[in-house]
């Protein structure tokens, strides 16, 4: 491929930043520019609900500036995103629309699991070690403006990632004006901690030692740069971060301002971020914490180089996905040889039926998805299983998913075992397209199919050969045990499949000798 000029533009809680990369094959992608405005959207967004005139009339003219310097440098593919400040305020929609139409740029408000899956994706795209990292167990924290978010891998898998309701800025408005000074405000702080992460533990890391920390913030990012500026990597020791959490802490912000050089707007924010870092490091028992110098941006332009085929990706990131599926069922007590075997059974009939259903790579994975979490209602009820699946789908974070995605995988699993629904009543009840609506009927006959032949679940239909006759999509096996019940609910009269494709599936069953 040529070169090729890609712009990332974030619009963070208390930073609107834009980096500039060039993308090539034989160099892959490195940014040559970047430009920055600190712009506290954060302080409104989470207080408020809403961002204020001053500011919002703010940040479109520094969108104006950075359009014009993409311009300038013939840019040939952007990407601008919204992280959480834009996307907790009640007029989200609003608000894009109207940063849309006064810049003239497509602007997309990231999910939350959205966002993580980028933060790690900017990690991986500044380190050759990134593999070799979370072959050990390491937790990948982001400390946010209103959260706190925790991913933990081992041996090269996403073990899980939980987003806890603490971030520097809601921490720094909400609690340092009850505190009697910064030490005071340390306390409080290590108290809230304490209580959430005692429930992660306890769901989650159970016995797992975290051997590696890894923590993005802007904040500690520009204090250790301050701090260590000859040092290659950030990578602080426990000592020194305990050493900055005595210096800093307790200092005014226009003090710590001048004293590190920092801008003011971020070292309000810098004790907060040092307290939550120390803190995780400390439960975590690790001995050091490393801050990569990264950004979202550095994850999107990882992504536009993946697919524009300039780099090779040394890490399966859709692996990560489906990692986090498995421990959801897990955690409902799934029934994981029954899942696996619907699973492998969905995406053979959707890889031998592409010329029917004409979907892509992506939607086989909101299926195979949708194939593991299918079962996960019963945890909650054996009577109104269709209902609860949809609900525990519909308030658990899957990383990587975005709502509208995550929305399609809770409705294929709803109607899996319930009748399916018109696209008026759908609508009518959520946000879903008519594109999705179209998705959402194909994975479902799809995996109603799948789990018609394991409805004994005794896994007597292990492989299946797919073809179609005529009007027919013939299922084959290879089978010597009684398949009476699996042939029935496969072949029953309301058959989903037969509406959506217009082939009536049928269980062929050849006897071994």
């Amino acid at each position: 491929m040529a070169v090729k000029i890609f712009a990332s533009i974030l619009i963070g809680s208390t930073e609107t930043e834009m980096k500039l990369y060039e993308v090539s094959a034989r160099k892959g992608f490195h940014m040559f520019d970047c430009l920055s405005c600190r712009i506290d959207l954060g302080s409104d967004a989470y207080a408020r609900d809403t961002l204020s005139t001053p500011k919002m009339e703010r940040l479109i003219e520094t969108l104006k500036e950075y359009r014009k310097v993409m311009e300038g440098y013939h840019v040939d593919s952007y990407r601008m995103v919204g992280t959480s400040a834009l996307r907790q305020i009640r007029t989200t929609l609003i608000t894009k629309d109207y940063i849309e139409q006064r810049t003239g740029l497509k602007l997309t408000i990231l999910s939350n699991s959205e966002q993580r899956f980028l933060d790690y994706k900017s990690i991986a795209s500044q380190t050759e070690s990134f593999e070799s990292v979370i072959k050990k167990a390491t937790a990948i924290v982001n400390i946010g403006g209103n959260s706190l978010q925790i991913s933990v891998f081992d041996k090269d898998k996403l073990i899980t990632t939980q987003n806890i309701r603490i971030g520097k800025i809601t921490t720094r408005n909400r609690y340092f004006p009850l505190a009697r000074n910064y030490e005071h405000f340390e306390k409080i702080l290590r108290e809230l901690l304490s209580h959430e992460i005692a429930g992660f533990e306890k769901l989650y890391q159970k016995d797992r030692q975290i051997r590696t920390l890894i923590a993005t913030n802007k904040e500690l990012q520009l204090l250790f740069r301050s701090l260590y500026p000859l040092r290659e990597n950030l990578i602080i020791t426990k000592e020194e971060l305990e050493d900055a959490c005595r210096r800093f802490v307790p200092m005014a912000p226009d003090m710590l301002a001048k004293t590190c050089s920092i801008p003011t707007e971020f070292a309000m924010f810098v004790a907060p971020s040092v307290i939550i870092c120390l803190f995780l490091l400390e439960h975590f028992e690790s001995e050091s914490v490393w801050v990569p110098e990264v950004s979202i941006g550095d994850g999107l332009a990882y992504d536009y180089a993946f697919q524009n085929k300039a780099i090779k990706s040394a890490h399966a990131f859709d692996e990560d996905i489906i990692a986090a599926a498995r421990n959801i069922a897990k955690r409902y007590k799934s029934n994981q040889a029954h899942i696996r075997n619907v699973e492998e059974l969905s995406l053979t009939i959707f890889d031998k039926t592409r010329k029917l259903h004409m979907l892509g790579k992506r939607e086989r994975l909101l299926l195979q998805i949708s194939a593991i979490l299918h079962n996960c209602g019963k945890y909650i009820s054996l009577t109104d299983v269709a209902d609860c699946a949809y609900n525990i789908l519909m308030t658990t974070e899957i990383i990587g998913l975005n709502h509208a995605e995550r929305q399609i995988v809770a409705n294929v699993v709803r109607f899996n075992t319930s009748s399916f629904r018109s696209y008026d009543e759908l609508a009518a009840a959520s946000s879903v397209s008519r594109e999705e609506y179209l998705v959402i009927a194909k994975l479902t006959a799809i995996l109603q199919a799948a789990n018609s032949l394991d409805r004994s679940h005794h896994q007597r239909v292990k492989e299946v050969n797919v073809s179609v006759r005529g009007k027919e999509l013939v299922l084959s096996v290879a089978c010597n045990e009684d398949l009476t019940l699996e042939k029935g609910t496969l072949e029953r009269d309301d058959s989903l499949f037969e509406e959506v494709f217009h082939l009536k599936p049928v269980l062929h069953q050849k006897r071994m000798s």
